[in-house]
C-alpha cells in the first residue's frame, strides 16, 4: 500500500494559548532546574482549562518566541539570583520581569529569555499579565545533581502561588484525581526527579564539574 502523503499543515505547531506557563532552566545543573521541576510538580498535581499551555522551555531561548507572542497571560518559573538567602521565593510582575531576569545572569538561558521578552515586546506583543515566580538558588556547580534540599523544599509553595495566579487568570485549576501516566508527563520519564536522583552515577564514575570532554586540560 502506498504511503499516504501528509499535508504541510499536519506538521505545523499551534503556538497560540490564552495562558502560557513556562518552566525554564537546566536540569543538569542542580538548582538551575527549579523552573522545570516546579512545572513538573504542577503538571503532576493539577489540570487546567484547555486554553492553558504548560511548557518545559529548558534553555531554548529565542525558540520560545512564538509561544510567548501567542499568549495573553505568561507565568514564568525560574531560578533567579535576587541576592537573597537561598530558597527565598520572590514574585515579580509585569514591567519588572525583564529587569529582574537580566539583573544578575547566572547562565546563558537567562540572557536568552530576556531577549525573548524584549523582542516580543518590540514586535508589538501586549500581554495582559506577566508573572515571574523565582527562587534564590543555593547550588549551581553540581553537574548532574538534583535540586538542593533548600530549594526543593519550596517547590510546593511555588506551585501554590502559581495555581493562585492561574485561577485569577481563568485557567480553572483542578486537582488531578489520578496519577499522571508517564506518557503525559512534562519531562521524559527518564528525567523524573526520583529516578534522576536515585540513578545518578557516583562521583568516581561521573564528573561533578561538567562534561569531561569539554573541560580544559592542564
Amino acid at each position: 500500500m502506498a504511503r499516504q502523503a501528509l499535508d504541510r499543515e499536519d506538521f505545523e505547531l499551534d503556538y497560540h494559548s490564552d495562558t502560557l506557563v513556562l518552566g525554564i532552566g537546566n536540569l543538569l545543573w542542580s538548582d538551575e532546574g527549579f523552573g522545570i521541576r516546579a512545572l513538573e510538580r504542577m503538571h503532576a498535581d493539577w489540570q487546567f482549562a484547555p486554553h492553558t499551555h504548560l511548557l518545559d522551555g529548558g534553555t531554548q531561548g529565542l525558540y520560545l518566541l512564538p509561544y510567548v507572542e501567542g499568549c495573553r497571560h505568561l507565568l514564568i518559573l525560574d531560578a533567579v539570583d535576587y541576592g537573597l538567602p537561598p530558597g527565598t521565593l520572590k514574585v515579580v510582575e509585569n514591567d519588572d520581569v525583564p529587569r529582574f531576569m537580566g539583573a544578575k545572569k547566572m547562565s546563558l538561558h537567562q540572557t536568552g529569555f530576556q531577549e525573548v521578552l524584549s523582542v516580543a515586546l518590540l514586535r508589538g506583543w501586549t500581554p495582559e499579565h506577566i508573572t515571574l515566580i523565582g527562587v534564590q538558588p543555593e547550588t549551581l556547580e553540581d553537574y548532574g545533581g538534583s535540586l538542593s534540599d533548600t530549594v526543593k523544599a519550596v517547590v510546593p509553595e511555588a506551585v501554590q502561588i502559581a495555581v493562585q495566579r492561574l485561577r485569577a487568570w481563568g485557567a480553572n485549576p483542578q486537582p488531578r484525581g489520578n496519577q499522571l501516566p508517564d506518557r503525559e508527563r512534562i519531562t521524559l520519564h527518564t528525567l523524573d526527579i526520583t529516578r534522576y536522583e536515585t540513578e545518578r552515577p557516583s562521583a568516581s564514575a561521573a564528573c561533578r564539574l561538567g562534561d569531561e570532554r569539554f573541560l580544559p586540560t592542564p
